[in-house]
């Protein structure tokens, strides 16, 4: 399972009733954070989901409206008396950021960990999450991101005997243990049959509509893509400070086909960007207009068992 919250959907500048850019995801008792913007800590706490078991914080960019909020959250980190290490990973020039904002978050009791992009596609493995950067079109280096759970396949009772598998070693090896006995070294793909379909949220803001984005989008389980803007006229705007309309994120979902759209990082002057879905819908049908606080529990699809 995966819980999803979009902590944040504001863009700039936070409203009453909007804080700026955060997301978070929570399995198997990891969280990780993308994004950190403004008010991000306020609402955890309206949410009533814990700062403390945030293991990862990824970042797209270095923009006031997706970092500022990272001091704060350290601190409360900190009071929560966390002592395990938090890793950060984010475009080159990460370290420096950080500890330059660190100057008013200078003593936590709980190491930084900083893992710095510098290929315009990079995939990591962290606690459960398969995590697969993918630099973006933005004024700045930019990345999006795709947060996946991989799901193991069925165990294989006569591929485990074709193999000559010991019995005592079919419990480890399908919990993905690598297992030896009597000098022998067996490995889970002895026993399990093909990868199962996992879990997948694709993640982006502040860019241009580039082909890459859809590719990573493409048959997630939630694609939450940016829609600075709905009204007419903004098509300039927004190629100028490269950031994209409600109706070009509609176009990628389009192409990349995920379960369900989601819209954020709402320019200030959009207030009620509801509005403008019934346009949104008609190129792609299953796409909202989030809300900060939104969240979705994903769980593995179910399979039918063999005859």
């Amino acid at each position: 399972m995966l819980d999803i919250c979009l902590l944040g959907t504001g863009g700039m500048m936070p409203l009453p009733y909007r804080w700026l850019t955060s997301m978070m995801a929570r399995c198997e008792g990891s969280s990780l954070l993308i994004d950190c913007g403004e008010g991000t800590q306020v609402a955890l706490k309206e949410k009533g989901w814990s700062p403390k078991p945030i293991d990862i914080i990824c970042f797209t960019h270095y923009h006031a409206d997706h970092i500022s909020g990272l001091p704060g959250l350290l601190l409360t980190m900190g009071n929560a008396e966390r002592t395990e290490p938090l890793t950060m990973v984010g475009p080159k020039g990460l370290e420096r950021v950080v500890t330059a904002l660190r100057c008013i978050a200078p003593e936590l009791p709980f190491p930084l960990r900083f893992m710095e992009l510098e290929e315009s596609r990079q995939k990591l493995r962290l606690g459960p999450y398969v995590i697969d950067a993918y630099r973006v079109n933005h004024n700045v280096v930019c990345y999006g991101y795709g947060i996946t759970i991989p799901r193991a396949g069925r165990f294989d009772v006569e591929r485990a005997k074709a193999a000559n598998v010991p019995m005592k070693a079919w419990s480890r090896l399908q919990k993905g243990e690598i297992v030896e006995i009597d000098n022998k070294r067996y490995t889970p793909d002895m026993v399990l049959g093909p990868e199962r379909r996992g879990l997948k949220v694709a993640y982006c803001t502040d860019t241009r509509p580039v082909p890459v984005i859809a590719e990573y989008a493409k048959d997630a389980d939630l694609f939450i893509c940016e829609g600075m803007y709905g009204e007419d006229g903004k098509e300039t705007k927004a190629r100028e400070y490269k950031h994209m309309t409600m109706y070009e994120a509609a176009s990628l979902a389009q192409k990349a086909e995920p379960k369900e759209l989601w819209l954020t990082h709402y320019s200030p002057s959009l207030t009620r960007p509801e509005e403008y879905m019934e346009k949104v819908r008609k190129i792609f049908p299953r796409a909202k207009a989030a809300r900060d606080g939104w969240s979705a529990e994903l769980t593995f699809e179910e399979e039918e068992e063999s005859p």
